[in-house]
């Protein structure tokens, strides 16, 4: 049985640190009810190319990516028909995860505080850009902000260079990835106490989570970490080098890796005084590259990967993602979905991130269609085909469900 089997989750949230966060708790057996608004939906939905479908329907790759395993129905929130149907999903709910901006919620009835009168129970989940108290509480949040204001673009890129961004929005990750620790956190506290509680979770926070000896260096120093391309603030060598026909990355954290790794290198490395310990690597960092960088660029990454790994120094290449999913290793670890797509044909996305030996968590449905489940969710709340028309004709639905 999988670990979240018969706990409820309502997921109020769009873009990504919220759907993130609920598709893998649909990953690990709960049922997940997405709510979206009607006409446009999800805004990722409108995020490409590309798209993949037909002329006529279309989904975009990038709300697939993080909408599998749930239901999907569409609710007019700014109709009074809209927030009363949410109400009703909420009292079922075993868990609510929303990231609209704070206050929002409570303009429209549907803050922790109303929520929890009815179903004390609920976990509320919600997650906003800066948190829901502190001096930036209204300013919107997006990953790209996140990155910037969270320290992550002042220490990412080249030496001297302009602020960069990571290649994927980790900030939002991070924050959905937060947001199931929060989920979890909440039902474990529930088996004790029997109550649910409000959950206050911002993106910035989360990046700041990842900071630990960044902040440590700031903290016990004055001084920030500064931006090194692929080098470590505190380990060398420990970098991407280049090779006669390509880039492999080289991690020496240790005494014992820097003897074989200058035993494969030789050139006096070892006999060095200034190379003697890591802290002395750290501080003459390019003498030592100075050396290093020559003797790698003559040989090629297949030849120098093969080198290190029979010496055991950790060393690997450089893969674009096509690189990494075409390696067999991939599929050996069911690190590719595939799914059948009313528009798409076969859904295929990423994988769940760990093996468990007793309760695995396995992709349960590919991502819906904008309110593809809405009747069949209406029902389940004991509506009938009439009522269900009735609260059409007030709009709580939206035109999909015309």
């Amino acid at each position: 049985m999988p670990p979240l089997a018969g706990i409820r989750v309502l997921d109020l949230s769009r873009v990504l640190a919220g759907p993130y966060c609920t598709q893998f708790l649909g990953d690990m057996g709960a049922e997940v009810v997405k709510v979206e608004p009607p006409l446009t939906g999800d805004e990722t939905r409108g995020w490409g190319p590309p798209f993949v479908g037909g002329a006529q329907e279309r989904e975009s790759v990038y709300f697939m990516a993080a909408n599998r395993s749930k239901r999907g129905i569409t609710l007019d929130l700014k109709t009074e028909a809209g927030r009363a149907i949410a109400r009703e999903l909420a009292a079922e709910a075993d868990i609510l995860v929303e990231n609209y901006r704070p206050g929002t919620m409570a303009k429209w009835g549907l803050d922790h505080a109303a929520l929890s009168e009815a179903n004390p129970r609920l976990i509320y989940i919600a997650i906003s850009g800066f948190g829901q108290t502190g001096r930036h509480r209204d300013r919107p949040g997006y990953d790209l902000i996140a990155q910037g204001m969270g320290g992550l673009m002042g220490v990412t890129g080249a030496p001297g260079g302009e602020p960069v961004k990571a290649g994927f929005p980790v900030a939002d990750l991070n924050g959905g990835t937060w947001g199931i620790i929060a989920a979890l956190m909440g039902l474990q506290a529930r088996e004790r106490t029997g109550r649910g509680q409000y959950m206050d979770l911002s993106l910035l926070e989360a990046q700041m989570s990842w900071h630990v000896y960044g902040a440590g260096m700031y903290f016990h120093t004055g001084r920030s970490p500064q931006r090194r391309g692929s080098q470590h603030e505190m380990i060398a060598p420990y970098q991407a080098y280049a090779t006669a026909d390509g880039w492999i990355t080289v991690a020496v954290p240790n005494d014992k890796f820097w003897a074989s790794f200058c035993a494969l290198l030789g050139n006096g490395l070892a006999e060095d005084p200034r190379f003697g310990t890591n802290a002395l690597r750290v501080e003459h960092r390019d003498a030592l590259n100075a050396v290093i960088e020559p003797l790698l660029a003559e040989q090629t990454s297949a030849y120098w990967l093969d080198a290190l790994a029979e010496r055991g120094i950790p060393s690997g290449n450089i893969n674009t993602i096509a690189e990494l999913y075409s390696d067999p290793w991939a599929e050996e670890r069911e690190q590719i979905v595939r799914l059948p797509h009313p528009v798409a044909g076969t859904y295929v996305g990423t994988g769940f991130p760990f093996r468990a030996s007793e309760t695995p968590a396995r992709p349960s449905a590919p991502p819906p269609t904008l309110g593809q489940h809405t009747a069949e969710v209406m029902g389940e709340l004991g509506y009938d085909a009439a009522a269900i028309d009735a609260l059409r004709a007030q709009g709580a639905f939206g035109r999909e469900e015309e």
